[in-house]
C-alpha cells in the first residue's frame, strides 16, 4: 500500500489501499497455516521428534502466528461511493482512501478521529425509583470515515436587524460537502458543528447588510434580490468554511418576514403604499380618459362646451372615475347658471 505523509496535516494525501479480497485469502491462508503448524507441532512432540523445549517453541509461535492472522482481520474496511477514510497511525496522519470497495490496510490505523464534549446528560428524574447519579459530560466520537456526499443544512429562524435597523426573522438552507478530508478532519474539531455555527454567523453577517424592501434606486434588498443575496451569502460562507475543506454548493433564503413586533406596523404601511399606489394609476388613468372624452367631443362639434362647463364636466368625470363607490346619478332640472 503506497503512503503519504503530511507535516502539517491539513492537506489531503490521496493513497491507495490493498485490495481487501485478496488479503482476505492471505489472512485465512495464515490461520489456517498456523493451525496447521499447531497440529504438526503436537503430533511431532506426540512421536517424540521435537524436544519438549522445541514442542512449546512450536506452540508459542503458533499461537502468535494464529493470533496476528486474527489481528489481520481488523485491518478490512469497505467504503461506498462519495465515502473516504482517514488513515491514522499512532495520531500521524497518513493519508485519504477515497475508492470505494473492499480494502485492506494495516489494523493498526484507528478507527476513530478521537472524542469530543458534546453535552451534559440530563439530571436523574426524582421520581424515578432507584434514580442515582448525577449529570456527567457526554463525548461525541469521530469516525475515521467521512462522507463526501452533500449536505443540507436548514437554518433556524434567526432574528436580525436589517440594514435600517429593522428586526426580521431569517433563514436558509445551505447545500454543502466535504472537499479536503484531512481539513475538515484536523483543522476544525468538529466540522459538522463548525458549518452550523459559521453558517448562522453568515446569515446574520449578509442580513445586516441589506434592507428588507424598500430601498433607494438601483439598491439590492433581500426581498427584491433574491439571486444576489443568494450569491453573496454563497461566497460569505465559501470564504468562512474554506478552512475546514469544506465547498458550498449552493445556498437559499427559505424565510424572510418582519419580526412579530414591528410585523403589524409594517403591513399597514404596504397596505398604505398599496393603495397609494392603486390610486396613482387610477388618477392618471382619469385623467387620459377625460382629456379623451373632451378632444372627442371637440372634434366631432357635437356640443360647444365653454371652459366653465368643460370644468363642470371634468369635475363630474373624475369623481365618477375616481370614485370608490359607484356614483348615483342627478337630473338637473336646470342649467349650469341657474
Amino acid at each position: 500500500m503506497s503512503t503519504a505523509m503530511n507535516k502539517n496535516g491539513n492537506s489531503e494525501q490521496e493513497v491507495h489501499a490493498w485490495s481487501g479480497w485478496i488479503m482476505l485469502v492471505v489472512n485465512i491462508a495464515l490461520v489456517i497455516g498456523a493451525i496447521w503448524f499447531c497440529i504438526s507441532t503436537i503430533h511431532a512432540a506426540a512421536l517424540r521428534e521435537l524436544t519438549p523445549f522445541e514442542a512449546v517453541l512450536g506452540l508459542l509461535a503458533s499461537l502468535v502466528w494464529f493470533v496476528g492472522g486474527l489481528i489481520m482481520f481488523a485491518g478490512h474496511f469497505t467504503l461506498q461511493p462519495n465515502e473516504a477514510r482517514l488513515l491514522i497511525l499512532f495520531g500521524s496522519y497518513k493519508g485519504t482512501v477515497r475508492k470505494s470497495g473492499f480494502h485492506w490496510a494495516s489494523p493498526f490505523y484507528s478507527r476513530i478521529r478521537g472524542r469530543i464534549p458534546w453535552g451534559i446528560s440530563p439530571p436523574p428524574d426524582p421520581k424515578t425509583p432507584n434514580s442515582m447519579g448525577s449529570q456527567r459530560i457526554v463525548y461525541k466520537t469521530l469516525p475515521a470515515k467521512i462522507s463526501l456526499r452533500a449536505h443540507n443544512f436548514n437554518s433556524d429562524k434567526l432574528k436580525v436587524n436589517d440594514k435600517r435597523g429593522n428586526p426580521v426573522e431569517i433563514a436558509a438552507v445551505i447545500v454543502w460537502r466535504v472537499d479536503d478530508t484531512a481539513e475538515a478532519a484536523f483543522d476544525v474539531e468538529d466540522y459538522e458543528s463548525y458549518v452550523q455555527v459559521q453558517s448562522e454567523a453568515a446569515i446574520r453577517n449578509i442580513a445586516s447588510a441589506y434592507a428588507y424592501d424598500h430601498g433607494e434606486e438601483q439598491e439590492v434588498t433581500l426581498r427584491g434580490g433574491g439571486d444576489v443575496v443568494a450569491q453573496e451569502l454563497k461566497k460569505e460562507l465559501g470564504h468562512r468554511l474554506a478552512k475546514a475543506g469544506v465547498v458550498v454548493d449552493d445556498a437559499r433564503l427559505t424565510h424572510l418576514a418582519y419580526a412579530p413586533e414591528i410585523a403589524s406596523a409594517m403591513l399597514r404601511r404596504q397596505q398604505a403604499e398599496a393603495v397609494i399606489a392603486a390610486r396613482s394609476k387610477i388618477v392618471i388613468g382619469a385623467v387620459s380618459m377625460v382629456d379623451m372624452a373632451l378632444r372627442e367631443l371637440e372634434r366631432s362639434q357635437v356640443v360647444k362646451l365653454d371652459e366653465e362647463r368643460k370644468a363642470a364636466m371634468v369635475s363630474n368625470l373624475l369623481v365618477v372615475l375616481c370614485g370608490t363607490e359607484e356614483a348615483s346619478p342627478v337630473i338637473n332640472t336646470g342649467t349650469l347658471y341657474n
